[in-house]
């Protein structure tokens, strides 16, 4: 007794401080949410969520206390019956029930290594002892269910719960609680995602603890053994909001101001995100992409693995390959066990069965072919990708090449509503967003054109879609003789038909009248930076550089009635007890951030109005069945990129597809082939239930003969044509100095606007 007295004496002084521990305060993750709520993403080495004694529900107390503990709020942190119960356990070769206190466990978890020497458990006990004496038993137990380390980067019950089951802590039953309070002892054996069959048996252990310690009835403990868990994993996960590359850009927000910290101190970042819309865009995004990739060559198995005749080798072996293969969303991996030209036969790393058969073999016909080259014949052993269709069925795919991007923004306060950065974040982790300079095509005539009105054009201007030759003492290089997309020429036209049919004769003339110098600096009051634009007229068809994130603001400069608003994400940020560390509010742009004249803004929505009626975008009012639907399509030379920019006057969106290193789509891919449809699939979510909005009429417009013009220019002043009367070389004439080019009769003039409105 002397020896152990003086043993202690020597200990006790060298013992941790534990004081903090009154004012518990773990390592928490940064966790990112939607403005609803939703959770988009969690950032740190622990995945954990706080949460009070009083807000854990007594289930799972019981559950624990069950098998861990039962005698806890009676012993003073040292059960020496249970000990001793646990020492005859052993003994007699029965099931242990443990001999550790969770007071004992926290001293551990919290303090001491987990090496078991005799020396270590002195000061676990020595530590057990003064936890007892400082904190009361709720306190203890409050900090061993948010500390202990539960397997899936899960710290705390509240954290696992939400990792194996997806739904919070407060909801669970006595067959989920069972299954969680299994997981201290081994997290990693009894994992019910990994092993299901020992994490069941211990499940069932527990329940059976339960009733006999009086936690639950017979009739509970039945009904518990009875319930099917439906547990949660990455492939087969249906609640995640998919918000990857926003989430992203959060952390990095945070971490530029708080540094490591951001990672442990509990740090909860609201943003503008619409979790609906978001989800909405996601969709649509890979739908758009996948629905490409349709129309792709198929480029064969991911993998081909030999595979034994075993059916007990077979399963370790196409376990092992699929892992390396993991689903992606709905596009999953699956091994093939038998292929002929009619039908496919393979298996899923879940186990199940899929068979392919009919239009499900299409994509894939090459690779079923009897001359198909070897690393392109679909075979046993073969890894190869599906989806489930609408039908029912099964479809062979391929992960696609091709990388995409959408973005929407409120034009009214900048407020990002939606931001997709590729295809998959684990795949590619570049955001194409705000990361991609990518040559804009035809989506950036709309700026040209807002120069133009400001130099005397109006949209009943005509402007002649004939051809053009620049010869290298003008070009200064090479000679340049552009063309149409269709490599039709029309003639004369009103500058509204120009942009709705996207001409690109008519776009450099508009921009050789107006300067090129002069048209590079309009485009900087939309954001653009002006050495990404060259002033040349290749700047009339979209040859600068842009991101989709640049895109979006500047048309929310017309979608708002002439404003520019920068882009924001992040609404407020908060510690772990929701107290605010800082807020941005939602403000109505004032007059010091306008861009252009208001009237401008009204006039070029009007002209990209016609592009979603009538013109290259008339899908869009088509399908939307709404008019106040305003936007452009964009192609770049070579097919290289494929835009489609657009806004309703409450939520602006920009879409975009192309290879991260630049080549053909395709011949017969554009903007309005490849991402209009993406983003007229986004808004029919989004749009959904907003009224049809028409913009009001602003001071300096007037309409005359069913077309606007400013004041101005209402009575045959302006430019009435462009191009008509053409230089023996072909090229336009340019405005006189006076900036107003003279103006036909005004009968020629109405004869050819007739002409063109029947």
């Amino acid at each position: 007794m002397l020896v152990v007295a003086v043993a202690l004496s020597v200990a006790y002084p060298n013992l941790p401080d534990i004081s903090a521990l009154s004012d518990y305060r773990p390592k928490l993750p940064l966790r990112v949410f939607s403005s609803e709520g939703a959770l988009l993403g969690e950032f740190g080495e622990e995945r954990r969520n706080l949460t009070p004694i009083q807000d854990i529900p007594q289930v799972m107390k019981d559950a624990v206390l069950a098998i861990e503990d039962t005698r806890f709020f009676e012993h003073s942190g040292v059960d020496y019956k249970g000990m001793l119960r646990a020492g005859l356990a052993n003994l007699g070769r029965m099931k242990s029930q443990g001999a550790s206190t969770i007071t004992m466990q926290v001293a551990r978890n919290v303090y001491l290594s987990s090496e078991k020497t005799f020396t270590r458990k002195i000061y676990e006990i020595l530590l057990t002892f003064k936890l007892e004496h400082l904190l009361s038993k709720n306190q203890i137990l409050e900090i061993y269910m948010n500390q202990i380390y539960l397997g899936n980067r899960a710290y705390g019950f509240a954290a696992a719960s939400e990792a194996y089951f997806g739904k919070p802590l407060k909801n669970i039953s006595v067959a989920e609680a069972a299954m969680l309070a299994g997981l201290p002892k081994a997290p990693s054996a009894y994992n019910p995602i990994n092993n299901p069959k020992r994490a069941r048996a211990r499940q069932l252990y527990i329940i059976e603890r339960m009733e006999e310690t009086g936690f639950i009835t017979h009739a509970q403990a039945e009904s518990a053994r009875q319930e099917s868990l439906k547990l949660r994993s990455a492939s087969n996960d249906s609640t995640r909001v998919h918000a990857e590359y926003l989430a992203e850009m959060a952390r990095q927000f945070i971490f530029a101001q708080y540094g490591n910290d951001t990672y442990t101190r509990g740090l909860n970042v609201y943003t503008s995100i619409n979790a609906a819309d978001q989800e909405a865009a996601y969709r649509a995004l890979r739908q758009g992409i996948m629905n490409y990739e349709r129309r792709q060559i198929y480029r064969g198995p991911e993998k081909f693995v030999d595979l034994p005749t075993d059916p007990k080798e077979l399963e370790d072996a196409i376990d092992d390959a699929l892992a390396d293969h993991p689903d992606n969303g709905d596009v999953m991996s699956a091994m093939v066990l038998d292929a002929t030209p009619k039908k496919i036969l393979a298996v899923r790393q879940n186990g199940d069965s899929v068979e392919i058969t009919g239009d499900g073999l299409k994509p894939a016909q090459s690779g079923l072919a009897d001359k198909a080259p070897p690393h392109i014949k679909i075979r046993r052993g073969a890894i190869i990708r599906v989806v489930h269709t609408p039908k029912d069925t099964w479809e062979i795919t391929q992960l696609p090449e091709v990388e995409g991007a959408f973005v929407a923004m409120d034009p009214r306060n900048g407020a990002i509503k939606a931001l997709v950065g590729g295809f998959d974040f684990g795949k590619n982790k570049f955001n194409h967003v705000t990361q991609a300079w990518r040559q804009p095509g035809s989506s950036f005539k709309p700026f040209i054109y807002s120069a133009a009105l400001e130099k005397g054009f109006t949209p009943a201007t005509v402007v002649n879609d004939a051809p053009l030759f620049f010869d290298a003492g003008v070009t200064g290089g090479q000679p340049w003789e552009p063309k149409n997309f269709d490599g039709k020429f029309e003639g004369p036209m009103t500058l509204r038909a120009g942009l709705a049919k996207s001409k690109n004769m008519v776009s450099i003339r508009v921009l050789q009248a107006v300067g090129p110098k002069n048209a590079q600096e309009w485009a900087t009051h939309f954001g653009f930076e002006a050495e990404k634009h060259p002033a040349y007229l290749t700047m009339a068809l979209g040859a600068g550089s842009v991101t989709p994130m640049q895109m979006v603001g500047a048309y929310s400069v017309f979608a708002n009635g002439g404003f520019r608003v920068n882009p924001w994400v992040i609404s407020k940020v908060t510690d772990y007890k929701d107290r605010v560390l800082s807020e941005t509010a939602p403000a109505a742009p004032t007059e010091d951030q306008r861009a252009i004249p208001a009237r401008n803004a009204f006039i070029m929505s009007s002209l990209l109005q016609e592009v979603t009626r009538a013109g290259t975008a008339a899908r869009a009012q088509a399908t939307l069945k709404r008019p106040d639907v305003y936007g452009k399509t964009g192609t770049t030379n070579d097919a290289m990129d494929a835009w489609f920019a657009g806004y309703q006057p409450t939520l602006a969106a920009v879409t975009w597809i192309g290879y991260d290193t630049p080549r053909n789509l395709g011949s017969r891919e554009t903007g309005g082939g490849l991402s209009l449809p993406v983003w007229i699939s986004f808004m029919e979510t989004a749009l959904k239930g907003v009224p049809v909005m028409e913009p009001p009429v602003p001071e300096g417009v007037v309409n005359v003969g069913g077309e606007w013009f400013y004041d101005e220019y209402a009575r045959n002043a302006g430019i009435a044509s462009v191009g008509l009367e053409e230089h023996a070389q072909g090229a336009p004439a340019g405005l006189p100095d006076s900036g107003a080019a003279t103006p036909p009769a005004s009968e020629e003039r109405n004869r050819i606007l007739d002409l063109f409105r029947n």
